[in-house]
C-alpha cells in the first residue's frame, strides 16, 4: 500500500471537532422573549419614522434609507423565524438489514451504500486520504459497502491511486452538469440503495454510517446532512508567542503585561470565518424542526428511492411542457394529438434524466425539490454531530470564489426558478427557504446603509428631519435589543467577527447578482485545497475604496465644523461618524483577510521561540 504524501493539513490530524452545542431551554426561552421585544420595537421605530421623521427637504434620501431599513426589518423577521427553537430528531439505532429501511425490501439482506467521491482537479495523493478514511468505516452488523472515485478529470494518476486503494474508478467522457453531472453519470451504473457523497477532501470518521442510518427507519427520509468541519482552520497564536518571536524576550515580556492588563489576546487566527458553527449549529439545526434543513452536499447521505423518483416526475414533467409548448407553437389543432404524441417520443429519447439537477447550486435544488413534491413529501433530517471533517479555503482568491458560487447560485434559483411558492411547500417551508434567498440580496440595501452616512458627511443632508432625543429613544432600545437577542440567539458561537464579513462581502454578493441578471451562467469552479500566496488586492478594492471614502468624508466634514461650527449639526456629525467608521471597520476585516499570511515558520525556529515563551511566561 503507497505511503500517504504530506501536506500542509498533515500536522493537524489529531485535531477533534467540538459536540453540538448543548441545547438549553433557559437560553432558548430567553432568546424568544427577546426575539419578539426585538420586533415590537423595530415595529415601534420604523411606524415613528414614517410619520414623524422624513426629511421634507430631501425626501428621495429619506425613502431611500427607510426602503433599507424596511428590506433589513424584512430579514430580521426571517432571522427571528429561523432561529426560533431547536428541535432535533431523534437518534435511533444502526439497522441490521435493509428491510428496517426499506419495506418491500426481501428480509434479512445487508444495507447497500455507495460512497461517492467526486474530484476533477484535486490532488490525487489528497484524495488518498478520503479514500482510505472511508474504507475504514465501521458498521456493528454486515454492510455492503462500495467506494467510489468519479473522476471528471479522466487522470491517469487519479485512476491508479483508486486501483492501489482497491477501490471502484468511474470516469466520463465530457462534464456536463460540473458535479451534478457526476454524480448523474455515477447513479447510472451504481445500485446502492443508499448513497453517501463526499468531496475529494471530504474524509468522514468510521462511525458516519452507524449514527447515521438509523433515521431512515422513517421511511419518508430522503437524504440526512451532517455538519461539516474544517479542521485545518488556523488557531491563531498567543500574542506573547507572536512578539517573542518578532521581538525576542523584551517583546515576550511587553506582550504579557499587555495581556494582563487587558486580557489573552489572539493573532493569526483564521480570518475568513471559515469556522461553519455558527451555520450548522443554529442555522440548519433549527430548520430541522419544521423539515427544511437543505441538503449542502459533502457528509450528506442519500436514499436513492428519493433521488430517483424526483427525478422521474421532473423528467416527465418536462417532457409534457416542452410538447405542449411545441404544439402550440405549431398552430397544428387538427394533428395535434399525433403530433404531441410524436414529439414525445422524440423528447423521451432526447432528453437526459437527472437525478441531481445540472446546476452550480445542486444541493440545494434538489432539497427543494423533494421537500416540494406534493404527494411524497419527502423529509430531511439535520444530525448535529460531526461525522467528517474538511479542507477551507486559505486565501482570498478561493474563499471569495466559494462565496460567489454560493451567491450565485442561490439567486440564480431565486431569480429563473422561483422556488418559494412551489405546491408541495407549507408557508414555513417557504419561510425557511426565503431566509436564504433573501440573505444573497441584502448588498442591494447594504449598499445604501454604506452610502448613506458618507453622503452626510459630504453634503450636510440628513434622511431623518432632526438628531432629536425622540430620535434616540426611538432607536437606540431597538439596537440594544437586537444586540442582545443576537447574543442568545446564536449563545455559544461568537458571530461578531462574521457579521463585519458580511457587510464587506456586499461587492461580491452584488456582482453575482449582476451575472445572474444578465443571463451569466455561474460556472462551477473547484475551490483550490492548496493556498496562493498571492494576495489579490484587486479583489478587495470596493472595500478599500469605502474606508478612503470614508477617511476623505471625515476629514472634509470635521473641517467645515471647524470653520463653520454655528452651521453644522453636531447630531448629524456624531450619528453618521459612528454609522460611516462601523462600516470602515467591515471593510478592514476584509481587506486584513486579503492581506493575512499563514504562519510559514519550519519546525526549528518554533521550537525556539517556543523555549522563549515559557522563559516569558517563567
Amino acid at each position: 500500500m503507497a505511503d500517504l504524501k504530506t501536506f500542509y493539513f498533515s500536522e493537524f490530524e489529531d485535531r477533534k471537532p467540538e459536540p453540538p452545542l448543548p441545547h438549553s431551554i433557559i437560553i432558548e426561552t430567553i432568546w424568544q422573549c427577546l426575539a419578539i421585544c426585538t420586533v415590537g420595537l423595530g415595529l415601534w421605530y420604523l411606524s415613528w419614522r414614517w410619520m414623524f421623521s422624513f426629511n421634507p427637504d430631501v425626501s428621495w434620501f429619506s425613502y431611500l434609507v427607510f426602503g433599507a431599513e424596511v428590506c433589513a426589518f424584512i430579514g430580521l423577521l426571517l432571522y427571528v423565524h429561523n432561529l426560533w427553537s431547536v428541535n432535533d430528531t431523534p437518534q435511533t439505532e444502526a439497522p441490521e438489514f435493509c428491510d428496517e429501511l426499506i419495506p418491500d425490501r426481501v428480509s434479512k439482506t445487508p444495507i447497500k451504500v455507495d460512497v461517492f467521491l467526486p474530484t476533477y482537479n484535486e490532488d490525487p495523493e489528497m484524495t488518498r486520504y478520503s479514500i482510505r478514511d472511508a474504507k475504514a468505516i465501521t458498521y456493528p452488523y454486515e454492510l455492503d459497502l462500495r467506494i467510489y472515485v468519479l473522476d471528471d478529470g479522466n487522470r491517469t494518476q487519479m485512476k491508479k491511486v483508486a486501483n492501489e486503494e482497491d477501490v471502484n474508478y468511474i470516469t466520463r467522457s465530457d462534464n456536463a452538469g460540473y458535479k451534478a453531472g457526476n454524480l448523474r453519470n455515477a447513479m447510472a451504473v451504481t445500485q446502492g440503495d443508499f448513497i453517501v457523497i463526499l468531496d475529494s477532501d471530504t474524509r468522514v470518521f468510521p462511525t458516519f454510517l452507524e449514527h447515521t442510518l438509523g433515521y431512515f427507519r422513517d421511511p419518508d427520509v430522503a437524504w440526512v446532512q451532517t455538519p461539516q468541519w474544517f479542521y485545518d482552520i488556523p488557531k491563531g497564536r498567543g500574542l506573547i508567542w507572536e512578539w517573542t518571536k518578532r521581538y525576542g524576550c523584551l517583546g515576550g515580556f511587553t506582550a504579557k503585561f499587555v495581556e494582563r492588563l487587558i486580557g489573552p489576546i489572539v493573532v493569526g487566527r483564521d480570518p475568513f470565518i471559515n469556522d461553519a458553527k455558527l451555520f450548522y449549529d443554529v442555522i440548519q439545526r433549527r430548520r430541522n424542526g419544521l423539515n427544511t434543513s437543505f441538503c449542502c452536499g459533502a457528509g450528506s447521505i442519500h436514499r436513492r428511492e428519493a433521488v430517483m423518483e424526483v427525478a422521474l416526475k421532473n423528467y416527465a414533467r418536462s417532457i409534457d411542457e416542452n410538447a405542449n409548448q411545441f404544439v402550440a407553437y405549431s398552430r397544428q389543432e387538427s394533428a395535434a394529438h399525433n403530433l404531441r404524441k410524436a414529439v414525445h417520443k422524440e423528447l423521451s429519447i432526447s432528453t437526459r434524466l437527472t437525478p441531481y439537477k445540472f446546476h452550480v447550486s445542486e444541493d440545494i435544488y434538489t432539497s427543494i425539490l423533494l421537500h416540494s413534491d406534493p404527494v411524497r413529501k419527502w423529509k430531511s433530517v439535520y444530525h448535529p454531530q460531526v461525522e467528517s471533517k474538511m479542507l477551507s479555503p486559505l486565501d482570498i482568491q478561493s474563499w471569495a470564489m466559494q462565496r460567489f458560487k454560493y451567491a450565485g447560485g442561490s439567486l440564480d434559483i431565486l431569480i429563473n426558478d422561483f422556488p418559494l411558492f412551489k405546491a408541495g411547500l407549507n408557508f414555513r417551508q417557504s419561510l425557511m427557504y426565503a431566509a436564504t434567498f433573501w440573505s444573497y440580496l441584502t448588498p442591494l440595501w447594504t449598499v445604501i446603509f454604506i452610502a448613506a452616512p458618507l453622503i452626510a458627511l459630504f453634503t450636510g443632508l440628513s434622511p431623518i428631519a432632526a438628531y432629536s432625543i425622540d430620535f434616540f429613544l426611538h432607536l437606540l432600545p431597538f439596537l440594544i435589543i437586537h444586540e442582545m437577542a443576537a447574543v442568545f440567539a446564536t449563545w455559544g458561537v461568537d458571530n461578531r467577527q462574521g457579521k463585519m464579513l458580511n457587510i464587506a462581502f456586499f461587492s461580491f454578493n452584488i456582482m453575482a447578482l449582476w451575472a445572474v441578471l444578465r443571463g451569466k451562467e455561474i460556472k462551477f469552479h473547484v475551490t483550490p485545497k492548496q493556498r496562493d500566496d498571492q494576495r489579490h488586492i484587486g479583489l478587495v478594492a470596493p472595500q478599500i475604496a469605502v474606508v478612503a471614502i470614508t477617511i476623505m468624508a471625515l476629514v472634509y466634514a470635521f473641517t467645515q465644523a471647524w470653520i463653520a461650527p454655528e452651521g453644522r449639526d453636531i447630531g448629524l456629525l456624531v450619528v453618521n461618524t459612528f454609522w460611516a467608521l462601523y462600516n470602515a471597520n467591515a471593510m478592514t476585516v476584509l481587506i486584513n483577510a486579503a492581506l493575512w499570511t499563514p504562519d510559514k515558520e519550519n519546525g526549528h525556529n518554533i521550537d525556539v521561540k517556543n523555549r522563549l515563551v515559557k522563559q516569558v511566561h517563567a
